[in-house]
């Protein structure tokens, strides 16, 4: 199931999907067990927590929810060849059965496509809207670095430059991605924090004590909740 992966990818355990979706940990259990369909807005929350674009986890709950709904509508429906109430062989039931196989099929379909997506592109989005020439640059930049390692004492350059009235290191192109573990964006949040005159010490992928206060005094200057985390609305200062 495509909301598991991306849940094991994320490393968020159901606690912290419940802090921060809404969503509480049984409803996410019985969503990422396949016991219940999720709400739009749970994939919603989920790809905005997870730092990834939502667009194509929604095509595909729009598949799987006309699936279920196909499959809950015919839940009392003998299958074909099967006794109808009444001992009559149902013939009303094999229309919806093929359109029940037709929407597995699709989401099935959907689904391989979204893995290919995400294993090819991980947690790289453009904010919502079309790709423009910046961000596509940058997205190739960012997907050449590949999976990334965090190596003590290792830390990378920033070399920070607008385009498009935005601004760009090199390394990501989130601007919805929530920082906590460590990774590309959080090198690309470094560099901006610096850029701005908030040094976060070194830019090493790791969101530390230094990071998080370099985060803090950005926040406090910007009027923005001082908690020292990384969401949309600080990236929307970081990226200026």
């Amino acid at each position: 199931m495509q909301l598991r992966r991306l849940k094991d990818r994320s490393g968020l355990g159901l606690s912290s999907l419940e802090s921060k979706t809404g969503y509480s940990r049984s409803s996410w259990e019985r969503y990422l067990n396949g016991k219940a369909l999720p709400p739009r807005q749970a994939v919603e929350e989920l790809a905005r927590v997870s730092g990834v674009e939502p667009t194509r986890l929604l095509v595909l709950h729009e598949v799987a929810e006309a699936a279920w709904r196909e499959r809950g509508g015919t839940a009392d429906v003998p299958a074909p060849g099967e006794s109808a109430p009444g001992g009559e062989p149902s013939t009303a039931s094999a229309p919806r059965s093929r359109s029940l196989l037709i929407g597995i099929c699709a989401a099935v379909a959907l689904g391989a496509l979204l893995v290919g997506l995400l294993i090819a592109a991980p947690w790289k989005d453009g904010g919502g809207g079309g790709k423009g020439a910046a961000e596509t640059r940058h997205g190739a930049a960012g997907s050449s670095h590949g999976t990334f390692v965090y190596r003590p004492g290792k830390t990378y350059p920033c070399p920070v430059k607008r385009e498009n009235g935005r601004a760009y290191a090199g390394y990501s192109t989130t601007r919805t991605a929530i920082l906590s573990q460590p990774g590309w964006d959080v090198v690309e949040a470094q560099c901006l924090l610096r850029h701005l005159g908030f040094d976060p010490g070194g830019a090493d992928g790791v969101y530390g004590e230094n990071t998080t206060r370099a985060v803090k005094r950005l926040q406090k200057k910007a009027g923005l909740p001082t908690d020292g985390i990384v969401g949309p609305h600080t990236w929307q200062v970081l990226r200026g």
